[in-house]
């Protein structure tokens, strides 16, 4: 059996996303929305399915907001710089402030660009993030590194946002030098009504971990590397011409020869770079062979490379056509994957229409904007991508953009030309727009250029076998002199591709009424259709074309799309399924899955398993029909890794889809629906063949030879193939084309009226293959060919004469429509709805006034005549087209909507009998242009009519409501069933009324209809004095359908009665649904359980506080709370035994005492709860994807325990009982982050809510529900525009819907009172004085308001007449402002029940502009049962921080509630028992006062009843807790976009009351001093720079720089010597010490210089001092400054505690030369070695574990530190080692023991003892001489010495040698 389909229900704006999301939303040219969603309808094998969008929504400018936020930087490469965060998207810059000699700075800025162009655009503007050193008004600094990625990579992020996240720097003029350094930022990209989450990361911790926290998307690896990418540009042709024809002749005329008139370029835009190929001047063939090279990181964070023709120009170059290469399509990053790579191969490129004119007013298309409406140019081009070894040295290390010289491809490289066939028949033309109605009418078909007879012009030059015949000659010409192409064997032919003008003929209407005073067909004249008289002959075209054979990449993308259409299409169909194809698979199948759950059908889940089951067994058909060998040759490397990593992927998504299948349960079924539309996007986004073969299908449609409207078809959908799965989806079958407005002229409403309908059918394939081309259409027809053509059987025809038809009778039943769009500026519009069938029309009647007709109207068609065989029509009729109008009284009908719909068919010789007849009513989409705007409910017949004529159909009854005139009701069978309903309304007021034609409404009364019956409330007397109704309850009787869907909807219309029995509509309302309202009566056997016995409710004996030991920041001692349980006495007691006992080794902190603790700490610990609990549900969320379903089973069961009362208690999952000490062990486990935390004291915590209270609790809407009144039409400019700007009014009421006689057990109850009906119990609406106390605890991420990038926040409070401004305490440039205060207002509800919160940025010059601001509905919260008026806290306690605040006790608030719900109780009882009706709670007895006196009391008991009331019988509901809530901020110029979050809360008390006590104080906590001294003893082995001028030795002069922190610096060591001494090239270094506190660079402090250390050894005994504010709860020191001289105030700000400690070279001539430094961050930084010898380098780059401490808590360290430096290779070296020691105290403890700067009194440091050498050498020549020389060339003097000796004996031997020898003769 086949019940009727359900239309297919996608929201517009999700299929928006989507498409985005498959990327295909980022390319105009590959996908159009139609393709995205469709109608589902039966779908047969002859007929393919309409689109049902008309708009396209690529080009249409949207609203962006980037948020970008700069915190800080790490590891810049070089020494001592002033860095400065340059933050570019597109055009527009913005700097962040300069921080001064620091390579780790830190910012913490946020800045805002907003943008208003369309998502393409949006998404290919590149966000460039620079590091420049040393910028200032004089020069533009030097470049560090940057990094870049596109908007669209951020979009594509969860949440649209990078949070907290490191981007690498690298430096693009120099690739080899590898990391430049990390900048730390959150990125987000907000479009119109995205809400962006602030994710609440944990503890700061996390975050230093770089590496693990890198800004770049899943998948991307960390290590990027360098690539150049090479696009290849061989040649294009087809250009057409860009010069006007009189140019042309004048250039003939003066130079005597023809030129092509076009001059192209290809320009290429990459990741923020542009290459540009050289201008081939005059030709329509260019041929370039150029390689354009860029150079990029890999993988680049850029999506998409855009690749524009452009022609060259005088004056300006415009481009002929675009495209854009989406790098995810023609590259895998798997295992497997591969390297992007494409072609050679030919892309096409569509545009505007190719006849050249000065203005073409759709050059945005060719900018590649919106979809192309024409074809423009193909162009050749190939991509190669390399990685770069950047260790190579013959590199270029530059990325500039090269062009080079490219080796030209051959010809027959892109594949073989072949001849390809295209045949169209046009089997209807209808809805033809009455403006193209006068004039004859034609349609063009076009492939490329081929069958383009207007503006072809540049013929394709290819060689053919034939000259002839290229399809450019006129039409005419064709038909008379086809004598010049003999017709030969093979019968040739010339193309023909246009049809024959026709008159059209204005479709005919069958007036159905023409009864006075109704006017109902009184302008529907002016809104009527054409058609052209195609009735049983149909014009044919064919057109002959050649193209590269590439359909194997049609093939597999056409397998794909059969696959996802599969598993789209609708459930019942199973057994046509088959017919179906292969990508037809996903999209229907699923979307009726989605339908079944939302209309709550039988077993869903089946129909998901057979949904499944398919997509396997498809995909597992496509890896065998893929893996058939193609032509190797014309194969592209990418087509083979394409096709590779397509089967691999449909391999895994076949056997995912199998496991899936068998893991789809009634329970999981929405989450595995969820899985099987990944599957889909997937298919989809492989589907999409990035490599085009042969250009789209253009249909024109033509009058008087101007173009007016067309339809673009793929080429692969009508492509056609032996293989069934392999062929196009709309191959041989008719297709509904609805034809629209080129380009801009498409948006708004002139593009969302059909300029066509047409039924057509196409064939496109291979001239060889061209046999059975007639074979898909409907039987029945002789064909007409050319004289030339006869008796040759493969000539095509000219046109179709069609001998059989098939007469039918249509009957339409119109039941109602509802949620219509508002076209009136009423707000409500004067529907009828206009029937489209073949080529006649009828219309409905006019219903006035109302956006839910139910018009209950039968139309019938009759003598319908359709053309073909009688069962092709039974399996396929045609569609239905509904129109819905707004009748105007003037003017034309307004368009209102459109849909779509198939009949049931019944032929003549079936009976009209169940299941299929009568036909069921049933819901079809309406929409207007891409949004949806209602739905309708009709059944629609059609009816054959046999040789008996009319007799034999089912009779029609005739009309029978009298006063409607001639109008056909719809008939029994097929309208719904009624029972008789009573509906009671609750009129409780009417709120922020406006005024209606600039008269205030002063009178107004509310009216309520449904289905035709209804009430008026009582007359508001004075709107003003009491906008509440006098009398509450009304009610009515009417009969309202047994289906609740089908359930008519209700209006509200609220009407002003003005003098002389005037009415005004104010505004209106429909409830479109009225489930929530219908009274359904409970089960009596739940009752019957529910009064059993006692029931004890399970609670742990301690209940209002905790177990788990978290974490919390504190201020008081800096020690850390844990939240603890609050134990009886003596379990205390215990505790602190212990406690002394396990103390061991670790330092006891001092118990923080009451008295420390603000309202902050518990803030504080509160906001700590809330990450806790947000991680834990990221994480639950996490495992329970990872698990299987019986877990998930499980995990439900364990989440229902008794314990969930607790809501923030359960914040470990424990919620079942453990035994204690099993508790603590699962809670050690549970928090490894700090093991040195211990457990201190409790804090109370209030519950902080990370979005609105209203969220949590319904908007309060429990038995007071708000109805927004609407009025005035519907802008067109934008989707919808927001409805905010109609709402002129609220309702205030509600509404009970029963079927009438109702139980008597309802009314026999006790306290009935029948005046108020089902609203029994309901507060009097009497004024009632309220005090209101707002607290405004602080605001986060604001919209920057000032040009200096910050704003300078107040708060505005508004309710009723009351406004506070709070405009002198504003905050000066601040974006996340601590406000910190309460504010008192005195208010009476109902006048004044609408609060404002808003902040404002204060300016000194000019009005202060706003910039966001909150509503909260006052009144609601203050009725609600949740009891909003002041939230219950966790604990009672009588004094202290966390004093109850509300003046009722909880004793008091228990008695009341039970007596408002009836209930028995509460009886205390001994124990600390308490009961109410049969729950029993237990819970602690005793309170402490403030002398800490214990006092017995019941208010714990009556509390703990209180935080589980929704475990109440009957009456129970969850109470608002103490809380905190965050609100976001709107502004309503920008409407939808966040403009950042307001942490508040607010109470109200009665003023017939005890007044409650005064305010809590919140003012934000004061900073508080310190001081830090350092004293630096020493340093060592400091590396050596100078030379010394005399001995040429390598010396350093050592100085060291660095609350009162007082830092002593005692000596440093192997510290790196700079200067080679003049002399005797021995190294020294005039060693001193900086030091300075992060932040406060300007006050950094010298030690004094250790001049000539030889040794790198520096001796200092110098002590720094730096006073400083600190706010321990946020671990941040706070600092206010000017920001620069023209300031008007300070601007504070909070920077992380770090001190930083350089040492230096002192230079008497130069800049002083940096050798090392150290950052130490005095909340955790190593402890320093004892010795210099222990010291290492790892001890500074956190290498190797070693005990971290704080400085806050140790109060007092000494150590030696290492000093660290880059060389220049970039690698971390030590280059010295300082001794300090770090003392901090407080402002006081300072004041009482002070101490001097350096060596100064008081506490004075005795001089360093330094070694002589330091004492210049002239002053003590021998003693450096003998220093210097001795100690450096002691070697070398000896061996001097011995050389001189050995001389010397030389020398005397010569000397001697000759008196000696005469002395021997003579002598001898």
């Amino acid at each position: 059996m086949s019940l009727p389909d359900e239309p297919a229900v996608l929201e517009a704006e999700d299929l928006d996303r989507k498409a985005m999301r498959l990327g295909g939303g980022l390319d105009p040219d590959t996908i159009s929305l139609a393709s995205v969603t469709a109608v589902t309808t039966n779908v047969s094998n002859k007929r393919s399915k309409p689109d049902i969008k008309m708009e396209p929504s690529a080009g249409r400018p949207m609203d962006y907001q980037v948020s970008i936020t700069v915190i800080e930087a790490r590891q810049l490469v070089g020494l001592n710089m002033d860095p400065v965060v340059c933050v570019e998207i597109g055009e527009e810059k913005k700097y962040t402030s300069m921080k001064e000699s620091t390579n780790c700075p830190y910012y913490n800025e946020y800045f805002v660009f907003d943008f208003h162009v369309p998502p393409d655009v949006m998404f290919d503007k590149i966000v460039k993030f620079s590091v420049i050193h040393s910028k200032n008004l004089l020069r533009s600094g030097t470049l560090v590194g940057s990094f870049k990625m596109d908007v669209g990579t951020v979009y594509s992020q969860p949440e649209h946002q990078f949070y907290h996240k490191w981007a690498i720097l690298s430096d693009p003029e120099d690739i080899t030098a590898g990391l430049k350094g990390y900048i730390k930022v959150d990125v987000a990209v907000v479009g119109k009504g995205d809400n962006i989450k602030t994710p609440h990361k944990a503890n700061e911790t996390d975050e230093d971990d770089i590496e693990g926290n890198l800004l770049l998307p899943d998948g991307v690896p960390p290590e990027r590397q360098w690539a150049r990418f090479y696009l290849k540009i061989y040649r294009a042709e087809g250009l057409p011409r860009m010069n006007t024809s009189i140019m042309a002749n004048v250039k003939k005329a003066l130079i005597g020869e023809n030129k092509d008139l076009v001059d192209p370029y290809v320009q290429v835009v990459f990741a923020g770079q542009k290459g540009k190929t050289s201008v081939q001047k005059s030709s329509y063939e260019p041929q370039w062979n150029e390689q354009i090279v860029f150079t990029e990181m890999f993988p680049p964070l850029c999506k998409r490379i855009k690749v524009q023709v452009r022609d060259s120009d005088k004056v300006n170059d415009v481009a002929i056509g675009t495209h854009f290469i989406d790098l995810r399509k023609i590259s895998n990053e798997g295992d497997k994957g591969f390297l992007p790579t494409f072609g050679p191969a030919w892309v096409n490129m569509y545009g505007s229409t190719r006849n050249y004119t000065l203005m073409d007013e759709h050059q945005d298309l060719n900018e590649g904007l919106g979809e192309g409406v024409s074809f423009r140019a193909r162009l050749l081009l190939g991509l190669a991508v390399e990685i770069l070894d950047t260790s190579n040295p013959e590199l270029t290390s530059s990325t500039e953009v090269q062009l080079e010289p490219a080796t030209p491809v051959t010809d027959n490289c892109t594949g073989k030309m072949e001849e390809f066939f295209l045949f169209g028949s046009f089997l209807e033309a209808t809805m033809i727009d009455r403006k193209n109605g006068d004039k004859p009418i034609n349609f063009e078909v076009t492939i490329g250029n081929y069958g383009n007879e207007i503006d072809g012009m540049s013929k394709p030059v290819i060689k053919r076998k034939r000259d002839g015949g290229d399809g450019n000659e006129e039409e005419s010409e064709l038909l008379q002199n086809s004598s010049d192409e003999e017709g030969t064997d093979e019968g040739e032919f010339v193309s023909i591709s246009t049809s024959a003008p026709l008159k059209p003929l204005i479709t005919d209407r069958q007036v159905v009424s023409d009864s006075p005073g109704k006017g109902l067909f009184s302008s529907h004249h002016s809104r009527n259709y054409f058609h052209l008289p195609y009735f049983e002959k149909k014009p044919c075209i064919y057109i002959k074309s050649w193209w590269q054979d590439q359909r194997r990449r049609l093939y597999n993308a056409n397998i794909m799309d059969k696959n996802a259409d599969k598993l789209v299409r609708s459930a019942e169909e199973g057994h046509r399924v088959l017919l179906e194809f292969f990508l037809l698979f996903q999209e229907e199948g699923l979307n009726d899955v989605h339908e079944m759950i939302k209309t709550e059908k039988p077993h869903p889940e089946r129909r998901l398993r057979g949904v499944l089951e398919e997509l396997s067994s498809g995909c597992l058909r496509f890896v065998t029909l893929a893996n058939k060998d193609q032509n190797h040759n014309s194969r592209t490397r990418l087509d083979r890794e394409r096709l590779k990593s397509c089967m691999r992927e449909l391999e895994t998504m076949g056997q995912q889809a199998k496991i899936l299948r068998s893991q789809v349960k009634k329970t999981t079924i929405r989450e595995k629906l969820k899985q099987a539309q990944n599957f889909l996007q997937k298919l989809r986004f492989l589907a999409d063949e990035p490599q085009h073969s042969i250009p789209d299908i253009f249909i024109w449609m033509m009058s008087n030879n101007k173009r007016i409207a067309y339809a673009r078809i793929p080429s692969k959908d009508i492509l056609y193939s032996i293989v069934d799965e392999e062929m196009g989806k709309d191959c041989g079958k008719v297709k509904t084309v609805f034809l629209k407005l080129p380009g801009k002229k498409g948006f708004g409403p002139a593009g969302w009226t059909v300029q066509a309908k047409m039924e057509i059918y196409l064939w496109l394939g291979l001239n060889k293959q061209r046999k059975d081309f007639l074979s898909g259409l409907p039987c029945g027809f002789e064909e007409k060919k050319l004289p030339k053509g006869q008796g040759i059987s493969t000539f095509p025809p000219i046109s179709l004469l069609y001998t059989k038809k098939q007469v039918f009778q249509l009957r339409v039943h119109m039941y109602q429509a509802r949620s219509l769009f508002a076209a009136d500026s009423s707000g409500l519009s004067d529907p009828f709805a206009r029937v489209f069938f073949i080529s006649q029309s009828q219309c409905t009647e006019v219903l006035n006034e109302t956006l839910c007709p139910t018009w209950d109207q039968l139309l019938v068609f009759d003598n319908v005549e359709l053309y073909g065989e009688a069962h092709e029509m039974r399996d396929d009729p045609p569609i239905i087209v509904i129109e819905i109008y707004d009748q105007d009284t003037v003017g034309k009908a307004d368009f209102m909507g459109r849909t779509f719909a198939k009949p049931v068919v019944k032929m003549s010789d079936e009976e009209y009998c169940p299941p299929r007849f009568p036909p069921q009513l049933e819901y079809y989409q309406i929409y207007r242009g891409n949004s949806t705007a209602g739905d309708l409910l009709a059944a629609f017949e059609l009816l054959q009519i046999g040789p008996a004529g009319k007799s034999d159909l089912p009779p029609i009854d005739g009309p029978t409501d009298l006063d409607r005139g001639p109008i056909l009701p719809v008939p029994l069978g097929i309208r719904p069933v009624l029972s008789k309903y009573r509906v009671e309304v609750l009129f409780w007021g009417l709120r922020d009324l406006k005024r209606v034609n600039l008269a205030q409404v002063d009178r107004p009364r509310v009216d309520i209809e449904c289905a035709g019956r209804g009430v008026q409330s009582s007359l508001i007397q004075n709107y003003k004095k009491n906008p509440n109704f006098s009398t509450l309850v009304k009610w009515f009787e009417v009969d309202l359908p047994e289906n609740e869907l089908l359930h008519p909807p209700l209006n509200i219309r609220v009407v002003d009665c003005r003098a002389f029995g005037r009415y005004t509509l104010v505004g209106s309302h429909a409830v479109n649904s009225l489930r929530k309202f219908i009274y359904r009566p409970p089960d009596k056997k739940a009752q019957h359980w529910s009064m059993a016995g006692e029931i004890v409710v399970n609670m742990e004996p301690e209940v209002p506080v905790k177990k788990l030991e978290t974490m919390v920041k504190l201020e008081a001692q800096n020690s850390d709370a844990v939240v603890k349980v609050d134990v009886s006495e003596d379990e205390k007691e215990k505790k602190k035994k212990k406690k002394k006992k396990g103390a061991g080794d670790e330092i006891e902190d001092e118990e923080p005492d009451e008295s420390m603790l603000d309202w902050w700490s518990k803030y504080f610990a509160s906001i700590e709860t809330m990450k806790e609990e947000l991680r834990q549900q990221e994480a639950a969320a996490a495992e329970a994807e990872e698990k299987d379903d019986m877990e998930v089973s499980d995990e439900i069961r364990l989440d229902d325990s008794p314990m969930k009362g607790s809501k923030v208690q359960g914040k470990t999952k424990e919620k079942v009982k453990v035994p204690k000490d099993d508790k603590k062990k699962k809670q050690q486990q549970q928090v490894p982050e700090a093991p040195e935390k211990k457990s201190k004291q409790k804090i109370d915590e209030l519950k902080v809510y990370p979005k609105e209270l209203d969220l949590d609790f319904d908007n309060f809407e429990d038995w007071l529900h708000t109805f927004n009144l609407l009025r005035g039409k519907i802008g067109d400019d934008d989707d919808n525009a927001a409805d905010e700007d109609r709402i002129v009014g609220r309702f205030k009421g509600s509404m009970c819907v029963y079927k009438v006689p109702l139980p008597d057990d309802i009314t026999k109850e006790a306290g009935y009172d029948p005046n108020f009906g089902m609203f029994q119990g309901i507060p009097s609406n009497d004024p009632i004085n309220v005090l209101v106390r707002v607290y405004v605890v602080r605001a986060t991420d604001l919209h920057p308001a000032d040009i200096n990038g910050k704003a300078d926040p107040y708060v505005v409070i508004k309710l009723g007449k009351t406004d506070i401004k709070d405009k002198e305490n504003y905050i000066s440039k601040q974006l996340n402002p601590i406000f910190g205060k309460s504010f008192d207002i005195e208010a009476t509800f109902p006048m004044e029940s609408m609060l404002t919160v808003a902040v404002y940025d204060w300016d000194l010059v000019g009005s202060d502009d706003l910039i966001g601001e909150t509503k909260i509905d006052l009144e609601n919260r203050y009725y609600s049962k949740h009891r909003a008026t002041c939230g219950v806290a966790k604990t009672y306690s009588i004094h202290g921080y966390n004093i109850w605040r509300d003046p009722q006790k909880p004793t008091q608030i228990l008695s009341k509630l039970c007596k408002e719900g009836k209930l028995d109780g509460p009886h205390y009882g001994p124990g600390g028992r308490v009961k109410v009706t049969n729950r029993v709670f237990t819970g602690p007895t005793e309170v402490e006062d403030e002398n800490g006196q214990k006092k017995q009391t019941d208010e714990h008991l009556a509390l703990t009843v209180l935080h589980h009331w929704e475990e109440i019988p009957r009456v129970g509901c969850k109470l608002v807790p103490e809380h905190v809530e965050t609100r976001p901020l709107l502004n309503p110029d920008k409407p939808g976009i966040e403009q950042g979050r307001l942490e508040m809360w607010v109470d109200m008390f009665p003023m017939d009351m005890p007044a409650p006590g005064p305010a809590i104080d919140i003012s934000p906590r004061k900073p508080k001093k310190y001081e830090l001294r350092v004293i630096v003893w020493n340093t060592d082995e400091v590396v050596l720079e100078d030379d010394d001028y005399f001995t040429g030795e390598k010396s350093s002069d050592i100085f060291v720089r660095g609350y009162e922190l007082r830092v002593i610096i005692w000596n440093t060591d192997e510290v790196v010597l700079e200067d080679d001494a003049f002399l005797t090239g021995e190294k020294m270094s005039d060693i001193y010490v900086r030091g300075w506190l992060k932040g406060q660079q300007e006050d950094k402090q010298d030690t004094d210089v250790h001049y000539h250390s030889l040794t790198g050894e520096g001796n200092f005994n110098w002590r720094f001092i730096f006073p400083f504010d600190y706010l321990a709860a946020e671990e941040k020191i706070v600092i206010s400054k000017k920001e620069s001289m023209f300031s008007w105030d300070e601007t504070e700000y909070k920077i992380p505690a770090r001190l930083t400690l350089q040492v230096w070279d002192a230079d008497h001539f130069s800049a002083d030369d940096f050798l090392g430094g150290i950052e130490l961050d005095l909340n955790r930084f190593p402890r320093g070695a004892k010795t210099a010898k222990q010291c290492s380098m790892e001890l500074g780059t956190g290498e190797i574990e070693v005990p971290m401490v704080s400085i806050f808590k140790q109060k007092r360290v000494k150590g030696w530190w290492p000093f660290l430096a880059r060389d220049e290779n970039d690698e971390m070296e030590m280059t010295g080692k300082v001794e300090a020691e770090l003392h901090l105290l407080t402002a006081e403890e300072a004041e009482k023991s002070p101490a001097g700067l350096a060596r100064n009194e008081p506490d004075p440091l005795e001089k360093p003892n330094r070694p002589d050498t330091s004492f210049i050498w002239f002053l003590n020549p021998l003693k450096s001489i003998r220093y210097f020389i001795w100690h450096t060339y002691r070697w070398l003097l000896l061996k001097v010495l011995l050389l001189v000796l050995l001389l010397l004996m030389v020398g005397l031997f010569f000397y001697s040698m000759p008196g000696y020898l005469v002395k021997k003769l003579l002598g001898a």
